[in-house]
């Protein structure tokens, strides 16, 4: 455990703060986003703890951005000290999927969720890879505290056209080992909602389904809703240009609403841009309960609940 405070309201977290001996430039990501504006590399201040506990439902602990690293323990505690008191890690390859593995066996507050993300999909098919990583894919889910298969699904955003058949062929077999596993399915979908939805319809979909970083509109959540799909919302539902997020979020069952970071990305307002982390949930908390015109307390609760109706239990089983 830190032998420092972990988080205190309005002060970066102590394992966060970049300084002489733990600011480090290799293996950052880039200090500019793609409109060539500079990024501030610092992680924000720690918000104003929840007044009830939840989870962050997908982070990648082992995606480095800022100016620091931390332990996968370090970031627990400044999560929990502002009340989040878990999170689910998940890999999206091969390598991060190994360190979910080592990650969820070390550190009591986390869960995993392993997966070959879609962009993956089509290079490793190419090569003749993908069967062999599928396969490992599926050892690593087999154990115990791996709760999902994900992040799986479709981006058509970044694979151009002549590698979405090998993606709908990855999304299809990781639907059927979330099945046969009896795993929760986190979804990725950028900018393919409707073959998500086709391909979900035609394979039969899991009986727990996730929408990671929900990125539809009014539409796509009453799908959801008519489905018993969840639908998981990070920072960017704070965006001040996600008017359809916000209205998606509107119209959601209170029973499929869950909440994430997707650390490091997605930091939500007024810190967009710089790194996210777990410990930044609040941020997002707090503007989801002022769009649903609700009481913090009464959405954190529900939210935790949806949160274990999906993943289990954080506990050790």
């Amino acid at each position: 455990m830190a032998t420092f405070p972990a988080a205190v309201a309005g002060e970066t977290p102590p394992a966060y703060a970049a300084d002489s001996t733990a600011a480090q430039t290799s293996a950052v990501r880039r200090p500019t986003e793609g409109d060539g504006r500079r990024r501030n590399l610092s992680y924000p201040p720690a918000p104003e703890p929840l007044p009830v506990p939840v989870m962050d439902n997908h982070t990648h602990l082992d995606f480095r951005d800022g100016l620091v690293s931390v332990t996968v323990s370090q970031a627990m505690d400044a999560a929990e000290a502002v009340g989040v008191a878990g999170a689910v890690q998940v890999g999206c390859d091969l390598e991060s999927s190994r360190f979910t593995l080592q990650a969820v066996q070390a550190e009591p507050r986390l869960l995993g969720a392993v997966a070959i993300h879609p962009n993956d999909a089509p290079p490793l098919a190419e090569a003749g890879a993908l069967e062999q990583a599928l396969a490992e894919i599926e050892a690593i889910a087999r154990h115990p505290r791996i709760r999902a298969i994900g992040e799986t699904g479709l981006d058509y955003y970044r694979t151009e056209a002549g590698g979405r058949g090998a993606q709908q062929d990855s999304f299809r077999r990781h639907i059927d080992m979330a099945k046969r596993l009896g795993l929760a399915l986190q979804i990725h979908d950028r900018d393919a909602h409707e073959d998500v939805v086709r391909v979900l319809r035609e394979e039969g979909a899991p009986e727990k389904v996730v929408f990671h970083c929900f990125s539809g509109d009014a539409a796509l959540a009453r799908i959801c809703n008519d489905n018993g799909w969840h639908m998981s919302f990070a920072g960017t539902v704070s965006f001040k240009n996600a008017a359809d997020l916000r209205e998606a979020l509107a119209i959601a069952e209170s029973a499929l609403v869950l909440a994430e970071t997707d650390a490091p990305f997605l930091t939500p307002h007024p810190y967009r841009g710089r790194p996210n982390a777990s410990y930044l949930v609040p941020y997002t908390m707090r503007s989801m309960a002022q769009v649903l015109d609700k009481d913090l307390a009464t959405l954190c609760t529900e939210v935790a609940q949806n949160t274990q109706r999906v993943y289990g239990s954080w506990q050790d089983e």
